[in-house]
């Protein structure tokens, strides 16, 4: 069970990363598996155009499906104000700015421990952390 999480949050990080590489703003990832069934984490980032909100989940889309093969369950894509990408252990929910602002979701869930995020480099990659450091993608020559 352990290694499932462990696999879990990596993943969770890998997600971050390619939301950040996209210019995505107040990324949170939030471990909710004390609270819900429905996930371990959450992920929840904005983007400041509809155009932005596709292009983030887009890139996560593609990195995780390249990275961990598999592709996730896709809510919202037709509008891009709220995208929701289910994974099934963890659910990424993309906001057009002030759609975030209106709906507060994080609120909802503040109970919920935060999970440091992987920095980028000066080129956008993830940088190394204590939190990462066991995920060989975050690792840079």
């Amino acid at each position: 069970m352990t290694s499932l999480l462990a696999h879990s949050q990596q993943k969770a990080l890998s997600i971050a990363g390619a939301a950040l590489q996209k210019k995505a703003s107040d990324v949170l990832i939030l471990d909710v598996q004390e609270l819900t069934s429905i996930a371990d984490y959450f992920i929840i980032a904005s983007g400041e155009s509809e155009r932005q909100v596709k292009a983030i989940a887009n890139n996560i889309s593609q990195e995780i499906s390249t990275e961990y093969r598999t592709t996730p369950l896709t809510e919202g894509a037709g509008t891009s104000t709220w995208i929701l990408l289910d994974y099934g252990d963890i659910v990424v929910h993309l906001f057009k700015t002030d759609i975030r602002q209106f709906y507060g979701l994080e609120k909802m869930w503040s109970d919920a421990p935060r999970i440091p995020l992987p920095e980028l480099d000066h080129q956008g990659l993830p940088t190394p952390t204590n939190q990462s450091i066991e995920n060989p993608k975050f690792l840079t020559a």
